[in-house]
């Protein structure tokens, strides 16, 4: 028999408390009333409420439906899951990895960032959750409430660092988790979200589906970065053959074989020469695999676009 109390934080204050790997295996949490406490749920769960919190820093891992925050203030937050809501929320700081459009509701102040993390469990909890890592639509976020004239929300500094706003686990138990905030260990790739991009060129490449996709993936980003080129936007979709028709024109043929194996993998890189870098680091790096690439700074805005208008049709954007 499950005890709700067991997957319930209430009435708290000044305290350090969590939940290790595999203590909440996909059930529902709830946090309520608390104040200036540090909460870390190191695991999946269902869905989680988070109700009249002050001034606490919260660490969620992968919520494999939805996270409502209502009537919190002054809270510093690293979250993913698939839906984001906030309802009379103010001056919320939330590094997010969202797998659709985050919604705010009669909430000021609000900030965001996009997730960065990593512990050795966290691949396998996103898996649990039915979260891909590319995903993240965390600058993307819908006000429900405008008030003309007024910003309710904003993005963080680029420079942030987790660790200023949510520090690693303090108490002996949940030190035991090995937590990194270094940006290039994050089990989600960091993306420019919608910041201004600092160039007119951006590439498109996609990766479909195999047993090293994500790898491979990840290992163009890394490639990429590391010359200075900055990942915009990433996405896992499943394509049908019309659908490559659209986004992949004329060289469609050569990939609808490639689409029944599953969903595919979508970067976009930016900056300048992004196009000539990545089809070079492709060639050289992985000449065995089929990656559809952009082929000329003049074709590639459209690549991004069409992909981008398809992917977000899809996923009900």
């Amino acid at each position: 028999q499950i005890d709700p109390k067991d997957y319930t934080f209430s009435g708290l204050k000044n305290e350090t408390i969590g939940r290790l790997p595999g203590k909440v295996a996909g059930q529902q949490f709830v946090i309520q009333d608390c104040e200036n406490c540090k909460i870390y749920i190191f695991d999946h769960s269902a869905t989680i409420t988070i109700d009249d919190c002050v001034n606490c820093q919260i660490f969620l891992g992968p919520i494999k439906g939805s996270v409502f925050f209502r009537d919190c203030k002054d809270c510093k937050c690293v979250v993913a899951c698939q839906q984001f809501r906030t309802r009379d929320c103010r001056k919320l700081e939330v590094f997010l990895c969202c797998a659709t459009q985050p919604i705010i509701e009669s909430s000021t102040g609000m900030k965001f960032g996009c997730f960065q993390y990593y512990y050795p469990e966290l691949a396998l909890q996103f898996k649990d959750a039915g979260l891909s890592i590319f995903n993240n639509t965390w600058s993307n976020i819908h006000d429900f409430t405008p008030v003309s004239g007024e910003n309710n929300w904003g993005l963080l500094p680029e420079t942030a660092v987790v660790q200023d706003y949510v520090p690693l686990p303090s108490s002996e138990e949940l030190k035991a988790v090995r937590v990194s905030t270094d940006a290039t260990k994050s089990i989600i790739p960091i993306t420019r979200g919608r910041r201004q991009k600092n160039s007119d060129e951006s590439c498109l490449a996609v990766f479909f589906a195999g047993d090293y996709t994500t790898a491979n993936a990840r290992k163009l980003i890394d490639e990429m970065t590391s010359k200075g080129f900055q990942l915009v936007q990433t996405k896992e979709v499943l394509m049908k053959a019309e659908d490559a028709h659209r986004v992949f024109q004329q060289s469609a043929l050569e990939f609808i074989p490639l689409l029944e194996k599953g969903p595919v993998v979508a970067l976009e890189f930016n900056g300048d020469g992004a196009v000539e870098q990545c089809r070079s680091t492709i060639n050289e790096v992985f000449s065995g695999t089929k990656v559809f690439v952009s082929e000329s700074k003049a074709s590639a805005s459209q690549d991004v676009d069409n992909f981008y208008n398809f992917a977000d049709m899809q996923m009900g954007m």
